[in-house]
């Protein structure tokens, strides 16, 4: 266990020792978790997520259709997407 002070702002210096057991760089991310009896302090990763268009979510739909029904049920929900799923490139099942 080790002690450090609180500074400016909220500011916590992690010993380097411990820095470096737990692999925390410069700008890297952490996460404060309160619990019952104080905080806990661990390592974060951030993943970078994609933001699908209406028209890939689309092709998706149209895409995964396993049968007739399927097709039909994705083929309305691209309608309701505001497109026409014939303009969409996709193979049919």
């Amino acid at each position: 266990m080790e002690t450090c002070k609180i500074g400016r702002n909220g500011t916590v210096v992690i010993p380097a020792r411990l820095r470096r057991r737990f692999g925390l760089k410069d700008g890297g991310l952490v996460i404060f978790e309160e619990k019952e009896d104080g905080l806990s302090l661990r390592p974060a990763i951030a993943l970078p997520m994609e933001a699908y268009s209406s028209r890939r979510k689309a092709e998706f739909l149209l895409n995964n259709a396993v049968d007739a029904a399927d097709y039909r049920r994705a083929q309305r929900a691209v309608r309701k997407l505001g497109l026409d799923p014939a303009d969409i490139p996709h193979k049919r099942p």
